[in-house]
């Protein structure tokens, strides 16, 4: 009965994860983070330690955002937003180095470690999403940007986010649109893709460290399987204002959680 009620949260947990993954462009990692550390101890259930939780958050990352993928291709945004082919090849193949060994490196880290570290990159992410003039709606020009700050950007962010089962969306979003300047309807179509290319790299990693709890990573995933797509969808109607603090937002609400935890 315990493990029924603990994968029926995990069902709801991954949904909401994925949900929010497909509305914003996110892998879902920086709400479901603090939500599986904190809630199955909430409602009496086993909690997770932090390396447990990173590696459940990481293959909810990877299905979600292979979920959130599919739904942009199958149904494109009627406003013009696109994945930009040469963006996604450079940023992904360098989170993607990064994420690999990232997640290869938090099984030999303290559980506190990994809460730091996702304490820091929530604050920075959410420093870098209220900085003015983050990105243009402008698409008349080719879109251009500086290729070795977006790889070795990638590569910072895949590394981190390896760390802490993240997909590193949260934190790479504001880095797309105010350093490199990035519209930000083609940063929430990209940064999906560049999110699941991540997402590779960490579940190698995660697989590669061992220590997985199989059952409720399923049903994580099968709740991100229901959630994503329906989050693509709505995120195509909405307006790209209301996008931008939806997210600044959310990652300001997870920062202060896991902050207030660790202090």
């Amino acid at each position: 009965m315990a493990d029924m009620m603990l994968y029926a949260v995990m069902l709801l947990l991954g949904l909401v994860g994925s949900f929010f993954s497909g509305l914003l462009g996110i892998g879902g990692a920086i709400i479901n983070f603090p939500l599986l550390l904190y809630v199955p101890p909430m409602l009496g259930l086993p909690s997770f330690s932090a390396h447990e939780v990173s590696a459940i958050s990481m293959f909810q990352v990877f299905f979600s955002s292979l979920a959130g993928v599919l739904a942009y291709r199958s149904k494109p945004d009627p406003k013009g937003a696109a994945v930009h082919k040469g963006l996604v090849m450079y940023m992904g193949g360098g989170i993607l180095a990064g994420s690999l060994l990232g997640g290869l490196a938090s099984g030999t880290m303290d559980g506190t470690v990994i809460n730091v570290i996702y304490g820091i990159l929530a604050v920075l992410a959410v420093v870098l999403m209220l900085i003015p003039n983050r990105g243009t709606e402008n698409r008349s020009e080719p879109l251009t940007f500086n290729k070795t700050v977006a790889v070795i950007a990638a590569f910072l962010v895949g590394a981190v986010s390896g760390i802490v089962g993240a997909g590193g969306s949260f934190i790479l979003i504001p880095i797309m649109l105010t350093v490199l300047r990035i519209p930000t309807r083609t940063t929430i179509a990209s940064s999906l893709a560049i999110v699941l290319i991540s997402a590779v790299g960490g579940v190698i990693g995660k697989i590669a460290g061992g220590g997985i709890p199989l059952g409720p990573t399923v049903f994580t995933v099968l709740g991100s399987l229901i959630g994503a797509p329906l989050g693509s969808r709505i995120s195509s109607r909405m307006n790209v204002t209301f996008l931008r603090y939806a997210l600044v937002v959310l990652i300001a609400f997870t920062a202060v959680k896991i902050w207030a935890s660790l202090l």
